[in-house]
């Protein structure tokens, strides 16, 4: 199993990323996926989720600002991130979440590595 985050950087406050997770050795269709982050100090949370059916959730501060997608062709997964601000600095992960519902989810597969996303105020 590979979860490979990228697309992380350095942005300045209301600036956009586009972070993508190609996934290897999991049945990318059938398995919800998920964006975690972890800020420095912090928990790692789940802050969006999508479902095998299409159906997604938000979490937090990222209802109105993030936006996921998965392409099952090429077995990613995406979050659109726009104004972007301090808080949202933190590693960023993907992985196959329990539940879309809660922040703090179990997950089916190990972590694999993170993308860090840098927001200056």
């Amino acid at each position: 199993v590979q979860l490979q985050a990228s697309g992380g950087g350095l942005v300045q406050a209301g600036g956009s990323l586009r972070l993508s997770c190609q996934t290897s050795g999991i049945s990318f269709r059938e398995n919800a996926m998920g964006w975690f982050r972890q800020a420095p100090g912090k928990q790692r949370e789940l802050v969006a989720g999508i479902n095998a059916s299409g159906w997604i959730n938000y979490l937090g501060s990222a209802k109105g600002r993030f936006t996921i997608s998965r392409d099952s062709a090429k077995s990613t997964v995406y979050l659109q991130m726009n104004n972007l601000n301090a808080e949202d600095t933190a590693v960023y992960y993907c992985n196959s979440p329990y539940s879309l519902i809660v922040r703090s989810p179990g997950t089916r597969f190990s972590w694999g590595q993170g993308t860090l996303v840098t927001v200056s105020s």
